[in-house]
């Protein structure tokens, strides 16, 4: 399927009406001045298969975060887990060896392998797909889909290595897309925020309020700040595309008042109802019950609406999740 072939629900919010589009027609809803905002996060290919020594057991380790050059956050799937300053060894060779466990799985761990250990998982990882996307092989094998996954899940202007999960609502445009919406006299600006896996995690607090986000890092370049800035003060619209694009912005803003340069961490949790500082439309593909992301979508276009365009996006067969379709919140 062609990148910008999705379908395309737009959510009028001052109107309280949706239409069904398709992704191909987002040129009609953006004008000449609107500022399209993006974020330019690549995603690495973070899992990393290995075996115990001795017993073969198999593991996982999921690449999280890079601490030092050698030392990252990681997450062990495997049945037994080592103790701190166990081993176990990387399909593809070298080693990796467990320092301490965090919660929920986490752990911080060294690697011993050859170069860096992000050309090591360029040569012997696999591209991080959601779950309910079924892809790898076991025995750590590379299979065709697969291979189509190492760039089908990557926005096509993603260039700062560093997320574990796409920012999924940028994976609809393509080059000629982007095109089309130059010669329309739309601007676009790019930021980063490296998406975790902390993002997609549900909220399982019985209160919203004590639901604790894990923090992602970002950055904003000073273009991007000064054009942001500039859109703000001519009255023109910031058009965030996904949910990690807000996510910058508003923690920027509220941190500052403004959308300044510069980098850092946010744990923002934006639930309704919540004042939007910076962002004017949204373009995001539909996310699950209970989480925060679909917590956000609400408290930009009102709860009680949004539950009623997922119920109509359910019954007209919408395509959810990472290569699902979109919508457009306006």
């Amino acid at each position: 399927m062609r990148r910008d072939g999705a379908r395309m629900m737009v959510l009028h919010r001052a109107e309280r009406r949706w239409e069904h589009r398709n992704f191909a027609d987002l040129p009609s809803f953006l004008r000449s001045g609107d500022l399209l905002t993006l974020n330019n996060t690549r995603v690495i290919p973070a899992r990393l298969f290995a075996k115990k020594p001795g017993s073969g057991g198999r593991a996982e380790v999921f690449l999280l975060e890079e601490m030092t050059p050698s030392v990252w956050k990681i997450l062990l799937r495997c049945r037994r887990r080592p103790a701190p300053r166990g081993r176990l060894e990387l399909v593809g060779g070298g080693e990796v060896e467990i320092l301490e466990y965090g919660e929920q799985g986490e752990a911080t761990a060294r690697f011993s392998v050859q170069g860096s250990v992000l050309d090591f998982a360029r040569d012997h990882g696999h591209t991080p797909l959601p779950p309910y996307i079924k892809r790898a092989s076991e025995a750590g094998e590379l299979v065709e889909d697969e291979r189509v996954d190492q760039e089908r899940y990557q926005t096509v202007y993603a260039h700062a290595p560093g997320a574990v999960a796409a920012p999924t609502a940028g994976l609809h445009f393509s080059p000629e897309m982007f095109t089309r919406l130059e010669a329309q006299g739309v601007q676009r600006t790019e930021l980063t925020l490296h998406v975790g896996l902390g993002t997609f995690r549900p909220v399982s607090a019985d209160r919203v309020e004590d639901h604790i986000m894990h923090d992602e890092r970002y950055e904003v370049p000073p273009a991007t700040a000064q054009a942001v800035q500039s859109a703000k003060k001519e009255g023109r619209r910031v058009v965030a595309v996904g949910t990690t694009t807000v996510r910058t912005l508003e923690s920027v803003a509220a941190k500052h008042e403004a959308v300044v340069a510069g980098s850092g961490r946010t744990d923002i949790f934006i639930y309704p109802p919540y004042s939007f500082r910076v962002v004017d439309a949204l373009l995001t593909n539909f996310h699950l019950p209970q989480s925060t992301l679909l917590m956000m979508v609400s408290a930009f276009a009102g709860r009680e609406f949004v539950l009623e365009a997922y119920a109509e996006a359910v019954r007209e067969k919408y395509r959810f999740f990472s290569y699902g379709d979109c919508m457009l919140i306006v």
